[in-house]
């Protein structure tokens, strides 16, 4: 499991200054892995598991840890091509934007996306099992979707960093 700390332009996070040392030492701990148990953190941090588990708690109420989430192996789930699609829509403004991420979102190759700020409104990550799977998404996704002006899709050809504490195959290289 992994936890993603996330937050956008306007968005209502909060400052990590607010944070005092333990909870930045906290965070950095379950980043990289959040299946530690509370009595290695406590040893770690120097604090009662109760300690850990009470600001852990006030982590997630309070929108700082927002998801506990697996990095799974897309070639192992018959996913194994990762495609990193970005979009622009004929016209951009607030309402166009969240129509087409509320459309986007209910596609199932779609395993993670964000509104960008650039030449193109958005940046997709696709995950698919074949070169036929990603045409159909294609076509029903997008081809036929009225406020898609363009799109461009880059194909990955392996992950470098997937995350914190996950495996790198940079780690592996030989030099």
């Amino acid at each position: 499991m992994r936890i993603i700390l996330t937050g956008a332009i306007g968005s209502t996070m909060k400052n990590i200054s607010d944070l005092d040392d333990i909870d930045r030492r906290l965070i950095e701990f379950v980043r990289r892995d959040n299946l530690t148990p509370a009595r290695v953190l406590a040893d770690h941090l120097g604090l009662s598991i109760s300690a850990v588990l009470r600001r852990l708690r006030r982590l997630r109420e309070e929108k700082i840890i927002i998801a506990d989430i697996a990095v799974i192996d897309p070639a192992l789930t018959g996913a194994a091509l990762t495609m990193h699609v970005t979009v622009r829509l004929k016209a951009y403004g607030r309402q166009e934007a969240d129509a087409f991420a509320r459309r986007i979102a209910g596609h199932p190759q779609v395993v993670s996306g964000w509104e960008v700020i650039g030449e193109d409104h958005f940046m997709l990550k696709v995950q698919v099992a074949t070169m036929q799977e990603y045409d159909a998404f294609i076509r029903d996704a997008l081809d036929s979707d009225d406020s898609v002006e363009a799109y461009k899709t880059a194909v990955s050809v392996r992950s470098i960093l997937v995350g914190p504490g996950a495996p790198s195959v940079l780690a592996n290289a030989h030099s």
